[in-house]
């Protein structure tokens, strides 16, 4: 619809770039005609190319989403280090409406982050987020238990930097997310430019 209009000879129309957060009040897009003067029949023939469209801008509302946490790694589970993504996660899932109702401890067994993932499914989360465990290191086993759950895997590695290690997948309309490191330390990463996607119903893959 926004290319239809723009072939509208001595008409603009710009518009923000698609899938970016914008709040209450953000301009959205304009419309410009370039000479001083143009013939009202102009004008007429962009309205008509505008119409054609249900909508030329789509904005989609924030869903109050509930969110399962779930946090790997055996040192945090027996407390020797500092659960250091919790709080991050949780602070970015709430400024944008939603809700983590759990946060579970599960080590770096892959039958136990499975089970958790499937578990929080079952008690109806919108979205699991899995935390560490993200890497290439063999030692590392979230990618593999997201896996196991039976969930399709729209990705595992994104084109993304920080976050190239990122993973998405679906255990049935569940978005279930892997996170790499860098989260926890880094002010804006792959997970910010997916997150507000995800918390408006925008599906994946």
């Amino acid at each position: 619809g926004i290319d239809r209009v723009n072939s509208v000879d001595q008409v603009v129309l710009a518009v923000r770039h698609g899938d970016v957060f914008v709040k209450k009040g953000t301009l959205l897009g304009g419309t410009r005609v370039i000479p001083l003067l143009i013939d009202e029949e102009k004008v007429a023939e962009a309205e008509t190319a505008a119409r054609a469209n249900q909508w030329l801008v789509e904005v989609r509302l924030l869903l109050p989403v509930k969110v399962g946490l779930i946090t790997t790694g055996s040192e945090v589970l027996c407390g020797r280090i500092e659960d250091k993504f919790g709080p991050v996660v949780r602070r970015k899932v709430e400024a944008l409406g939603g809700q983590v109702y759990r946060q579970a401890l599960s080590g770096d067994e892959p039958e136990a982050i499975s089970g958790e993932i499937r578990a929080m499914v079952a008690e109806g989360a919108g979205l699991v987020i899995v935390t560490g465990g993200m890497s290439v290191d063999p030692d590392d086993q979230t990618p593999g238990a997201i896996k196991s759950t039976g969930a399709e895997v729209v990705s595992y590695g994104a084109p993304v930097l920080p976050g190239s290690m990122f993973m998405l997948a679906y255990l049935g309309s569940v978005p279930v997310i892997g996170l790499p490191g860098c989260v926890m330390y880094e002010k804006s990463t792959v997970f910010d430019l997916v997150l507000p996607r995800i918390l408006a119903g925008v599906r994946f893959g």
